[in-house]
């Protein structure tokens, strides 16, 4: 997959404005972002849900994972496979982590116990950026577009649902579409939930 080079400088400016968020504002915005989740009605009821370890400023999913384990539902996480694709696996906090490659940590769990993009059915995918119909810009590794390619030719919503997560300010008016990105369903941030298939319509 080629980097698009135009993006740099947006990455870099968004990247940067993330990084200056204080950390009070940042659990703020968490706390926010999971009531705007609570709007999804799948988020409420789907079985296997797929969050992310927040780095470098992401916005935390700490309070939305205290409300899908509230209901029983398995919170999953990402773990990068040797095929460069992400597979995933349930968590809790009395199961063991390590470290990826990149220093992030996922669970610490047998390959056989991994699931495959597809056994999910909702994933709030992090991001850096975003428009209204569905455009993510992502941190230029492509592990999300390649693992959910599957999807990028399907009629929208699919399975899973597709959930970009991300702080307001994030938004940019628009994102030219790259032949391999695959977009959102939906993004959730600390002050709305976005329908991106209402957008494109």
């Amino acid at each position: 997959m080629n980097r698009d080079p135009d993006r740099t400088p947006l990455r870099e400016r968004l990247r940067k404005q993330r990084a200056q968020l204080p950390a009070s504002e940042r659990i703020c915005a968490a706390t926010a972002l999971a009531a705007t989740l609570e709007q999804l009605p799948e988020f409420l009821v789907d079985a296997r849900i797929a969050g992310y370890w927040a780095v470098r400023g992401e916005i935390p999913l700490h309070a939305a994972f205290a409300s899908l384990r509230s209901r029983g539902q398995a919170y999953c996480l990402p773990l990068l496979s040797e095929d460069d694709a992400l597979r995933f696996a349930p968590w809790q906090p009395d199961l063991p982590l390590r470290g990826n490659r990149y220093g992030i940590p996922e669970p610490d769990v047998p390959a056989d116990a991994w699931l495959a993009p597809s056994d999910l059915d909702v994933v709030l995918v992090p991001l850096l950026g975003f428009d209204r119909r569905g455009n993510r810009l992502g941190s230029g590794g492509g592990w999300y577009d390649r693992s959910f390619a599957f999807l990028r030719d399907a009629p929208r919503p699919a399975h899973p649902i597709l959930v970009g997560i991300g702080y307001h300010f994030q938004e940019v008016a628009k994102l030219d579409q790259q032949p391999w990105d695959v977009r959102m369903d939906f993004v959730a941030t600390d002050r709305e939930l976005i329908h991106c298939t209402e957008s494109t319509a």
